[in-house]
Order: structure tokens, then C-alpha cells, then sequence
């Protein structure tokens, strides 16, 4: 069972943020020249997350799955994440961020992983100057892998482990595989073969993004998803302990109950 738990109306947020995410990311397959997508799409697309995204949280407390307790988990993580991300990134494509969405999206689930994916980028934006046009993208793919290590199947030791450290590897290359279309569609050259072209068939743009995604980022990526993989192997068994037990002093889904008092002790008898 994971320590924070999703609701149905929340749940549905997620699902429709995300599918509005996909469309954001993926718009440059299906969008012929000329058309509303070329030059719209995007800004209106993410428009539509960030107020999705709030939707998210406002669901989240209504239904009280997220509490005093929670959110103050959240903040504390999103700052370590913050904090930690300017130690590696810009070397090689180590990357030290990730880690943390992986293990705490596995224990505390996919509704607080998406959360924590977009907080951590977002403080991170703001400690290192890091506002752009890219940010968004970031928020949206952090926010997937912190999601999707809370849908991951069950397992427990060194299978459990394993799981995480070969999701870590996927989901780094994943991460930088969609974070390049935030760039790619703009960087238009007709004399190369691996830029965008608009109006091309699908598997003919797809081929040039693939070429474009393994001449220009996979090395980068392999050092994200390579490190990734190593912090979760050596950390995860004491980081993962650590979010249990807190999990379990936090005590999420105890729900308060009150009781009227009884008229002698009201009146001290």
C-alpha cells in the first residue's frame, strides 16, 4: 500500500494533465505546416497543465489526501531535490536529482511522485536561475518519473532494488527522449536530415528525431540514466527504509474521528 493514496477525482486530474502533456510533447508528428499547432500549440497546451497541475492539489486536499503532513513532506523533499540537483547537472549528464523521485514515488505513490516531480523542478528553476521555455517540459517529465515509479509492481529486497535501478536507467533515457522535443520542432535546417521538417509523414519525422535523439543527446542521457541506476542500487535500501518509517510516523490515512463529550465530564464529574 503506498503512504499517500490517490483519489478518484484526482486520479482523473492526473490522467487528463497527462494526456495534455503527451499532446504538448508529441505535436510535431501529427501537426501539418501552417496550421493552428505549428505555432500555438504549445503555450496553450501547457497553459492548460499548469492549471490542470493546481486542479491536481485542490483535488488532493478536498478529498483530505493531502494534510499538513504530507504537504510538509512534499517541501521538505522538493528542497533536498532543489538542493541536490546543482551538484551534478551540466557534468556529462550526471544527473543527482532522480534518485530521490524514484524511491519517494515508490513509497509514498503516483499521485505525491507527480507532485514531487513538478515542486522539485520548479524550486530548482528558481535556486539556479533556471526559468525557460524549457522548464515546463522538465516539470512534466520529472513529474512522470516520479508517477510512474509509484505504478511499478510489487516486490520487495533485492528484487525490489533491481526493479528500481532498471526503471531508473528507462526513465532516464525516456526523460531526455521527450525533453528534446521542447527544442527540437524550433531548430528548423532544410539541408539536415536529422532537423525538423514540417509536414513529413509520421515515420519519416519519427526517423529524423530518432537520428537527431541518438547523434545528439544519447550520451548525455546514458550518464543520467547510468547514475541514476548506481544512487538507487547503493542508496535506495537505507533511503527506502528511511521514507517507510517516516511514512509510518506520518501515518497518512489515519482519518480523525471526534465524539461528544459526555454531559458529567463537561461538567467535571
Amino acid at each position: 500500500m503506498t503512504a499517500v493514496q490517490v483519489p478518484a477525482r484526482a486520479t482523473a486530474t492526473i490522467v487528463m494533465a497527462s494526456f495534455v502533456g503527451l499532446v504538448a510533447f508529441l505535436w510535431p508528428f501529427v501537426v501539418a505546416p501552417g496550421t493552428f499547432g505549428a505555432a500555438e500549440t504549445p503555450p496553450l497546451m501547457f497553459g492548460a497543465l499548469l492549471v490542470l497541475v493546481l486542479a491536481v492539489v485542490f483535488a488532493e486536499i478536498a478529498d483530505r489526501r493531502i494534510d499538513a503532513k504530507a504537504l510538509a513532506m512534499l517541501g521538505v523533499l522538493s528542497a533536498i531535490n532543489a538542493a541536490l540537483r546543482p551538484l551534478g547537472a551540466g557534468t556529462a549528464g550526471i544527473e543527482t536529482v532522480f534518485f530521490v523521485l524514484v524511491l519517494a514515488g515508490r513509497v509514498f505513490g503516483p499521485g505525491f511522485g507527480f507532485a514531487l516531480g513538478c515542486t522539485s523542478l520548479f524550486a530548482s528553476a528558481l535556486l539556479t536561475g533556471g526559468v525557460g521555455p524549457w522548464m515546463p517540459y522538465q516539470m512534466f517529465g520529472c513529474a512522470w518519473v516520479g508517477m510512474l515509479a509509484g505504478l511499478l509492481p510489487k516486490a520487495s529486497g533485492k528484487a525490489e532494488i533491481a526493479l528500481l535501478a532498471c526503471y531508473s536507467a528507462v526513465s532516464g533515457y525516456l526523460f531526455g527522449f521527450m525533453l528534446n522535443l521542447s527544442f527540437w520542432p524550433f531548430s528548423l535546417d532544410p539541408a539536415s536530415s536529422i532537423a525538423y521538417q514540417p509536414g513529413l509523414p509520421l515515420l519519416e519525422q519519427f526517423q529524423r528525431y530518432f537520428a537527431f535523439f541518438t547523434v545528439t543527446s544519447l550520451g548525455w542521457d546514458t550518464g543520467r540514466a547510468v547514475t541514476t541506476a548506481i544512487l538507487v542500487t547503493l542508496t535506495g535500501p537505507a533511503v527506502l527504509g528511511a521514507f517507510r518509517r517516516a511514512a509510518r510516523r506520518a501515518n497518512f490515512h489515519t482519518t480523525p474521528s471526534f465524539e461528544p463529550a459526555r454531559r458529567g465530564a463537561d461538567r467535571g464529574a
